[in-house]
């Protein structure tokens, strides 16, 4: 009787006319408390997902897996869906293992796996499949950009699944002012995901590269980028720079300019008080250097350098005032009679201070000369003239107080 039913079990699942096969089988002691243990799955479309189920205690009852239209694909070790991508892995009393390779989306779905006790008990694990998003597409990018136009550009991503991110950088930095957009594809299982960048020409941006980033958790750490490296065109910025701060006269002078633009300004135009240039002889032009030889007063002046492309023109000027020589050397002067006078100050109030000093110490000097002297006159030796000196303790007179 066992073997019969199993053999009509075999046949139904084989020719896929039953879904999950209630078998009947011997009540088997050890395993009438087991339910069988399996586990979700996640992956990537187009991948290899492996479903296993196991049970701890089993004796002789048998394991069968079914996909999410309750259609069998194993049922112990006898393949019963005809399907060339499910194979199985392992079969034994305690696991039933099987791989499905080159996973669809339409895969996706809960598996059941049975042990066929009485009642028979089920455990299911849902089979998740990812769908990778296509390589990201930048449209509305132009180059060259002029300086202060506005492009807008758009990123563009599909057949993700969950809906991708898609995030935009400049060199290194994240640009987090955008717009983002998701909409379903035509499948209704995947989606479509667009963002928009407004971006508005800059000098400073000129060779950055701007990128356009898909995460996806399908992507491990591998994200795809489109780049894309910008190229601005703007007009040239001018500025003078001068050989000497303080021109003489009979020295020479230098003036280069200085001039930045995109396309490169070449050359540079020199004119001097709105005109051409009056010495051609003394004042000569290379390349974006104008250089004057023997500078006298005629050369003063305001002195104007020019540089143009494509997108526009820039100009800077500067002011030339040639000094003379003897006039810097009598303007220096001051400054050093003001240092001279100042150390003479010193050294004077320095002598003066040795002076009173000195007068100090000699006026003392001679008030004890003195008084040696006045008690000296009258004294047969020098003990009896120190003894006899005026302000002596010896002859001072006691002073004495009256109290009225």
């Amino acid at each position: 009787m066992h073997s019969q039913a199993r053999a009509l079990l075999c046949l139904y699942t084989v020719c896929g006319l039953l879904g999950p096969v209630a078998a009947t089988k011997s009540k088997v002691k050890g395993s009438q408390g087991q339910f069988p243990i399996t586990q979700n799955v996640t992956v990537v479309k187009g991948g290899t997902a492996n479903l296993t189920c196991r049970v701890d205690q089993n004796d002789n009852t048998s394991l069968q897996w079914a996909n999410p239209a309750q259609q069998t694909l194993y049922f112990d070790d006898k393949k019963a869906l005809r399907d060339n991508r499910i194979e199985m892995l392992r079969a034994s009393w305690h696991e039933l293992s099987i791989s499905i390779s080159d996973v669809a989306l339409s895969d996706e779905g809960q598996y059941t796996c049975s042990l066929f006790t009485m009642p028979v008990k089920t455990s299911t694990a849902f089979l998740t499949v990812l769908g990778v998003p296509a390589q990201p597409q930048i449209s509305g990018f132009k180059s060259p950009i002029l300086e202060g136009d506005l492009i807008q550009l758009t990123c563009r991503t599909n057949g993700s699944k969950p809906a991708a991110e898609l995030r935009w950088f400049k060199n290194d930095q994240e640009i987090r002012e955008v717009q983002y957009f998701k909409e379903g594809d035509i499948n209704g299982k995947t989606f479509s995901v667009s963002s928009t960048l407004d971006l508005r020409g800059d000098r400073r941006d000129d060779g950055a590269t701007v990128s356009c980033r898909v995460d996806h958790e399908s992507l491990n750490s591998t994200p795809q980028i489109a780049k894309e490296v910008l190229l601005i065109h703007y007009k040239p910025s001018v500025k003078i720079l001068p050989s000497t701060p303080v021109p003489q006269e009979g020295q020479t002078l230098t003036l280069f300019c200085e001039s930045n633009g995109k396309p490169r300004p070449e050359p540079v135009l020199w004119t001097k008080d709105g005109g051409e240039l009056p010495d051609p002889e003394r004042m000569t032009v290379s390349g974006k250097e104008l250089t004057i030889s023997f500078l006298n007063k005629t050369d003063n002046g305001t002195y104007r350098c020019e540089a143009a492309n494509m997108i526009g023109q820039s100009s800077a000027e500067y002011l030339l005032v040639v000094h003379d020589p003897n006039t810097l050397a009598s303007q220096v002067g001051p400054d050093h009679a003001l240092i001279g006078g100042i150390v003479a100050v010193v050294v004077f109030v320095t002598l003066c201070s040795i002076i009173l000093l000195g007068r100090y110490l000699a006026r003392h000097k001679g008030t004890y000369l003195t008084n040696e002297a006045k008690g000296a006159e009258d004294a047969p030796d020098a003990d009896t003239a120190i003894i006899n000196a005026e302000g002596s303790q010896v002859n001072s007179e006691e002073k004495k107080e009256y109290f009225i």
